[in-house]
């Protein structure tokens, strides 16, 4: 059982290499960011790639294979509540022409399950299936203030990286906008991840109260939040409507 493990924490490894930024890496590249001997690296790569999960191109480089995105569209938390959310999202989306965007915590970052984006709208960092520190981004921060003090104890410990002069980046800011949001159910972030841009975000809740995810919607930095609110607010309370 423990070589079984074993073997598969080292596939998760190799793929767990890939990122957004290095969509497609050579087994010397495997190698050097896993730390596995190049030998081992060969031998899963042909592995995962017979069952699907990774996939060759033509320069003989190894890319994530489409068996583990339909499998990844199986998971509930992904696709049960894109489904649920959809609506929701697009209509935010008709009503902004900008970004919309549904976001759940994974570990210490925002994964963002859903982003419905019109041409032309302000550019964002990150996108479907990206993930962003939680202390950085709208949605994120929704889900560091519901989410218990040992989160926000963990997120501390990693520490609050600077992405613009506006990010949060000490402890009393933090805390103080996790009350305000506590106590409003919204939050404003103007260029907190990237310069020119403003999100807005608010929770999606079980009917017990418990908060899975978050609706944000980003625009140019220029304009006024207070239209924004109610109208974010008002999808995140459909979707909670609905979630099981």
């Amino acid at each position: 059982m423990s070589d079984e493990r074993s073997m598969l924490g080292r596939a998760f490894l190799v793929l767990g290499s890939f990122t957004s930024s290095h969509l497609r890496l050579s087994q010397s590249e495997l190698s050097r960011r896993t730390g596995l001997p190049l030998p081992t690296v060969h031998r899963l790569c042909r592995q995962l790639a017979d069952c699907g999960a990774l996939e060759r191109a033509a320069d003989g480089r190894y890319e994530i294979g489409v068996r583990l995105w339909e499998l990844g569209a199986l998971a509930p938390r992904a696709h049960g509540l894109r489904q649920v959310a959809q609506p929701y999202l697009e209509d935010l989306y008709e009503a902004t022409r900008e970004n919309a965007q549904l976001v759940v915590r994974e570990g210490l970052d925002a994964l963002y399950l859903e982003r419905l984006s019109a041409r032309g709208a302000v550019s964002v960092v990150g996108r479907a299936g990206g993930r962003l520190p939680l202390h950085a981004s709208s949605g994120g921060l929704v889900l560091l203030a519901f989410g218990g003090k040992e989160l926000l104890d963990e997120v501390l410990a990693a520490g609050l990286e600077r992405f613009t002069p506006s990010t949060i980046t000490t402890e009393h800011r933090l805390r103080s906008t996790l009350d305000d949001i506590r106590r409003t159910g919204w939050v404003v972030c103007r260029e907190h991840l990237n310069l020119g841009t403003l999100a807005v975000a608010a929770p999606v809740s079980r009917s017990t109260g418990e908060v899975v995810a978050a609706v944000s919607v980003v625009v140019p930095a220029a304009k006024d939040p207070a239209a924004l609110i109610p109208a974010v607010r008002a999808a995140a309370r459909g979707i909670s409507r609905r979630v099981a």
